[in-house]
């Protein structure tokens, strides 16, 4: 089993909350985190894709009365978030008692965004975390070939795991089946399980680029509109990333159309039937895919309060990542996958426009060092770690 960072963070936040949301898409061990978590707390588990999970909490208030003295964990509560506001009375009930932490905690595989417009009745009551993939200070460490492995096959755990790349593939492949015949169905609006397929895989193609929703459009035959809503549904679902453009005025023309990543590189070449690293290697999305692979991790490890971002103007000056730390400290991310980094002028001029504080460059090598203009060319576990430091200092 692979320890994740999150089973030392969780025990912690419940100490604090009265309930606690943990979020992360479908498979990323959520169950086995949470389990493992209240193994050694009075705790009751209830699935509510279930119907006898569901059939339990139809009266919240006396399924609670009888289980005041355990935690009680609710899994893909998406699906009835209408429970929120029965359980917002509870909630200050046992307040009064004196009862203020550790009552509920909620699974789910939606974004944090939706559940909280369906949680609203439980703000101030209520603390959200999220679940990444396993990440490659959990996983990999210092050691190239297991990053490697782990940038192939994606932070699931059932694909990671697996025996080997051709028993990931096929599990991967089962994971986007499972996806778009089930699990979309059950969450979201309607839509042909082969057209949303097609749609994903597309993206995948254009992983880390600029979203042009016109000629997906063109490409599935459906309006621009249509592609928001497809596009809305993967972002909600924590299977897609929109990250959006730095457009804070500074007398520029900037490229003002979000960036699109498919968060789990497995996935990414999942759809594009990329089956081992040779052939990765030699596919035109490398470059594309190990720029997703490394925001995803760094977002993994970013502080809450960290605003992601790129930067791009019509003159060329580019940042492929911007961490910007509660509005007060910028640090601006360049993404290379050679081992001996070379920067092209406009990260230069981009930097100078954001007036970031602090310079790096992730690269394919072993070492830090310095490149000048107060850039530092980084491996991406070491600038994990940077921010992990960062995160526990501002605790």
């Amino acid at each position: 089993m692979i320890k994740r960072r999150l089973e030392t963070e969780l025990p912690k936040i419940l100490k604090r909350s009265a309930s606690v949301a943990l979020m992360g898409p479908r498979q990323v061990g959520k169950t086995t985190l949470a389990l493992d978590v209240t193994a050694s707390t009075p705790a009751i588990y209830l699935d509510l894709e279930d119907p006898l999970g569901l059939e339990k909490i139809k009266d919240v208030a006396a399924f609670y009365a009888a289980n005041t003295d355990k935690l009680i964990i609710l899994d893909e509560v998406q699906r009835t978030p209408e429970i929120f506001t029965q359980l917002r009375g509870i909630i200050d009930r046992e307040r009064r008692k004196g009862n203020k932490t550790g009552l509920f905690l909620f699974l789910g595989s939606a974004s944090l965004d939706l559940l909280r417009q369906s949680g609203e009745s439980l703000a101030g009551r209520i603390a959200y975390t999220e679940l990444h993939g396993i990440d490659v200070l959990e996983y990999a460490g210092d050691d190239p070939q297991l990053l490697n492995r782990l940038w192939l096959r994606g932070g699931f755990p059932e694909g990671l795991l697996a025996s080997s790349d051709s028993d990931s593939l096929h599990w991967r492949r089962d994971f986007i089946r499972t996806y778009l015949e089930r699990d979309i169905p059950q969450l979201g609006p309607r839509i042909p399980a082969q057209t949303l397929e097609r749609f994903w895989t597309m993206l995948a193609h254009n992983q880390s680029g600029i979203l042009n929703a016109s000629q997906l459009a063109r490409n599935l035959e459906v309006s621009s509109v249509t592609i928001g809503r497809y596009l809305d549904l993967m972002v909600d679902l924590l299977l897609v990333r929109r990250l959006q453009p730095w457009t804070f005025n500074i007398g520029k023309r900037l490229v003002r159309a979000p960036k699109i990543i498919v968060r789990d590189s497995g996935i990414t070449h999942a759809l594009l039937n990329i089956s081992q690293h040779n052939d990765l290697l030699g596919h035109p999305v490398v470059g594309a895919s190990w720029e997703g692979f490394v925001v995803e991790n760094l977002l993994s490890v970013a502080p809450s309060n960290v605003q992601p971002y790129y930067y791009r103007t019509s003159a060329g000056a580019e940042i492929d990542l911007i961490l910007e730390f509660s509005g007060k400290e910028k640090w601006a991310i360049e993404i290379k996958r050679n081992s001996v980094p070379k920067l092209s002028k406009g990260f230069y001029m981009a930097c100078d426009d954001i007036k970031a504080d602090k310079r790096f460059v992730v690269y394919a090598g072993k070492d830090q060092f310095p490149l000048g203009h107060n850039i530092i060319a980084i491996p991406l576990p070491d600038l994990m770690k940077e921010l992990l430091a960062y995160h526990n200092a501002q605790k």
